[in-house]
């Protein structure tokens, strides 16, 4: 079943159209509270079951597995709550959710029923995940200092791309990485700290929002730190957008993608022009390595997860984008403003459960 709202958030990045690549699964039915959005989707994805209320659409079809699409998160805590309590699997466009009461909420419906959830953060799925782990295990960067993330620093730099493109970041720090211990951030508009009468009601259903630019520094289990920056209107051509890995003999650039850009750089200088290095491409392979797997499920953007999920289902096991992880990923972004809030650097996991 595919749940969508036309005009808040729509079906997110293709979570409607995605499963047509899944030759063992079927869409039956569509649900949308906009009735023009409805009809268009049920006609494009070739369903005759289209439905008003999601919630009837689950109680009618009974499916497996529901994808939560639109890209607005004031309703995904409900969505997902709703499918969790009626025993159906999850697959949700990102974020996750506005806080983590929601976040918590959602975890125990889907611990009392079995239901596996996984979120659509197309780099957790990546093979070429897997070789940043083994080249960082092998020490090919020697020991890591530092985990640099950036949004894309644009009209939405600041606190809007912290939640919307930093949950990407956020997710591929928590991959590599793991959970962090504690955070300490800033958060500024036009220059000046934030304040109560900074805050405004953030688009996308966000909810509470603030500022222009973030500044956030994570402690992470290994000792390492992990930052991420956005200010608005600063992004780069080509984009900055990604996660640079920082290590004591060279460095790791990844980008955002089911199958991304990977590129090593094995000079401790971290200056190609000072010694003369040069960046090297890194595949699924390893360094320098011809890509082995090519196909259509590696440049979809959600097949991987889906596959993922759909044998997480079978096997009983937790998808590698996991609602755990979801969780976490959400308290790494509130994380920022609840450090700015209080002036002080805090310890994970969050006192404070609120937005």
């Amino acid at each position: 079943g595919v749940i969508g709202s036309t005009g808040r958030g729509n079906y997110g990045h293709g979570l409607d159209t995605a499963w047509q690549a899944i030759e063992s699964t079927e869409v039956v039915g569509v649900a949308d509270d906009d009735p023009q959005g409805l009809a268009a989707t049920a006609k494009k994805l070739n369903v005759e079951q289209a439905f008003g209320d999601y919630r009837k659409m689950l109680d009618t079809l009974k499916p497996d597995i529901v994808a939560i699409g639109p890209r607005w998160i004031d309703q995904h805590r409900d969505m997902a709550v709703a499918a969790a309590e009626r025993g159906i699997h999850i697959f949700m466009e990102k974020p996750f959710c506005r806080s983590l009461i929601e976040a918590d909420e959602i975890v125990a419906a889907c611990e009392k029923q079995n239901v596996k959830l996984a979120v659509g953060h197309p780099t957790r799925y990546s093979p070429k995940l897997q070789t940043i782990r083994r080249l960082i295990a092998d020490g090919q960067l020697g020991q890591v200092l530092e985990y640099r993330g950036r949004g894309k620093e644009d009209r939405r730099g600041g606190g809007e791309d912290l939640w919307v493109l930093g949950t990407h970041v956020m997710d591929m720090i928590h991959a590599i990485a793991g959970k962090p211990r504690t955070c300490f951030a800033r958060v500024t508009w036009q220059g000046q700290p934030v304040t109560k009468e900074h805050v405004f009601d953030g688009p996308e259903g966000i909810g509470p929002l603030a500022g222009d630019e973030v500044q956030a520094r994570f402690e992470m289990p290994d000792g390492s730190i992990a930052s991420f920056a956005s200010k608005r209107n600063t992004g780069g051509n080509p984009s900055r957008y990604g996660l640079m890995i920082h290590g004591s003999k060279g460095l790791l650039e990844l980008l955002e993608a089911s199958m991304p850009s990977v590129k090593f750089l094995g000079d401790s200088s971290w200056s190609p022009g000072q010694t003369g290095s040069q960046w090297k491409n890194v595949s699924s392979a390893g360094i320098d390595q011809p890509e082995p797997l090519q196909g259509a499920e590696y440049s979809a953007r959600h097949t991987l997860a889906i596959r993922d999920l759909l044998e997480s289902i079978e096997q009983d096991r937790l998808p590698l984008g996991n609602v755990y992880a979801a969780r976490d990923v959400t308290e790494m972004i509130v994380a920022v403003f609840e450090s700015h809030r209080l002036g002080r650097s805090v310890t994970l996991p969050l006192k404070t459960r609120v937005n």
